[in-house]
């Protein structure tokens, strides 16, 4: 095999992040994924930045694109039930079906695990949404920002007492897909073995938490409570972004991290520091004075290019490493030499740049295989050619707006 989920079929009735980029990492390797939409209440990925030409539109998001390489789509308004009907139809040819609607909402259109399980009873399904299935907050919606506002990451993330800088975007929207992929490839290895599908109950709050299990295990033994301290360590000083020289009228800033005095004197002499402070001389001075330390070190960080420098720490064995913003990333040398950037020809945008894989497997490398689909695109090639209906039974479908 080429792929190493050829031959998976996969049903996805997900939305916005945690379900499609979970879906999308198998389709990348391989697995059929069937994209279920609607038309009168699209994903609101297709209608978010950055589109095309910066003219917005349904099928003009790279956002939405990013998430759903691989894929095909087709349009079902799953408030009608007609379209539940035909979803149904498709449950037996699918392995995996994936949702991230809060509770109700499958169960009211009938397609929870119980129901689609009767018509594949080694059906495996998936369920992610903000805080699980069960509990008393079950039925709360939201976005992947305040669940890390609920999960404690804005509490941490700020430059001290009183601040709060929280981390990007949708935070747990790119921690659970992780733990829900790797619960489905478990999944499939157990049905495989057995013979038996399974129920996935993915809460993002229960994922997001083991991103801070360090400081929940710390205040368990300890009583302490991680405060805000921006980018302060407890194993490095200094440990910090600073500001370099401006090119071309631009901001620059460099990543620096020093280990041990070795690295300190090291990290001096990159600067040609002309003088020294005997507060630093050793790391219990250094962290004693963290403040100081990092205005001392800003000072001479301020005189260097930020790559020059970049490669002199480098070679003197100290960590440091341009801040890059989205320009440097495009252009950045490392990425270019794995072939990072996937070029894909969109039916409507054209060609676009999709981010690469995460990860390199020898013997069945994953592809980002077709872009992601336009609203709809698929739907003759399922409708007609996988449940075999007519073009008169497709037309009806349109005027009752069960499809798009």
């Amino acid at each position: 095999m080429s792929f190493a989920l050829e031959g998976v079929h996969i049903l996805d009735f997900a939305w916005v992040g945690v379900g499609p980029i979970t879906t999308k990492y198998l389709a990348d390797n391989g697995a059929d994924v069937i994209r279920i939409e609607s038309a009168a209440r699209p994903d609101v990925l297709r209608i978010g930045p950055p589109w095309k030409d910066a003219q917005p539109g349904i099928n003009r998001s790279q956002f939405f694109a990013s998430y759903n390489t691989s894929k095909r789509g087709i349009t079902l308004d799953l408030s009608k039930p007609q379209a539940r009907e035909i979803a149904k139809r498709l449950v037996p040819w699918a392995d995996i079906a994936v949702e991230s609607f809060t509770p109700k909402a499958m169960r009211n259109w009938g397609l929870d695990y119980e129901q689609l399980s009767a018509l594949r009873p080694d059906l495996i399904m998936l369920s992610t949404c903000m805080q699980g299935q069960t509990g008393p907050n079950a039925l709360y919606p939201g976005f992947g920002q305040l669940m890390a506002a609920l999960s404690g990451f804005y509490y941490i993330s700020g430059y001290g007492p009183g601040s709060c800088a929280p981390p990007y975007g949708a935070y747990t929207d790119f921690i659970a897909p992780r733990f829900s992929a790797s619960a489905l490839l478990a999944a499939l290895d157990y049905r495989r073995r057995t013979g038996k599908g399974q129920y996935i109950d993915m809460a993002q709050y229960e994922a997001a938490m083991q991103n801070l299990a360090p400081a929940l295990i710390d205040y368990a033994a300890s009583g302490r409570i991680l405060e805000p301290r921006g980018n302060r360590s407890d194993r490095y000083a200094p440990h910090g972004a600073y500001r370099a020289a401006d090119e071309d009228g631009a901001e620059r800033w460099i990543a620096i991290a020093v280990e041990n005095d070795e690295q300190w004197r090291a990290m001096l002499t990159a600067l040609g520091a002309r003088g020294r402070d005997s507060r630093f001389d050793s790391a219990l001075g250094r962290f004693a004075n963290t403040d100081a330390l990092d205005e001392f070190v800003g000072q001479l960080v301020r005189e260097h290019n930020a790559y020059e420098l970049t490669e002199k720490l480098q070679a003197a064995g100290v960590a440091a490493y341009p801040v890059q913003n989205c320009v440097d990333i495009h252009n950045d040398d490392n990425l270019e030499s794995f072939g990072f950037w996937h070029w894909l020809d969109h039916k409507e945008m054209g060609p676009s740049p999709y981010e690469g894989l995460s990860h390199r497997m020898s013997r069945t490398p994953g592809d980002l295989r077709r872009p992601a689909p336009i609203l709809g695109e698929h739907n003759d090639e399922i409708f007609r050619g996988m449940l075999g209906m007519s073009a008169d039974e497709i037309e009806q479908l349109k005027k009752d707006s069960v499809i798009f």
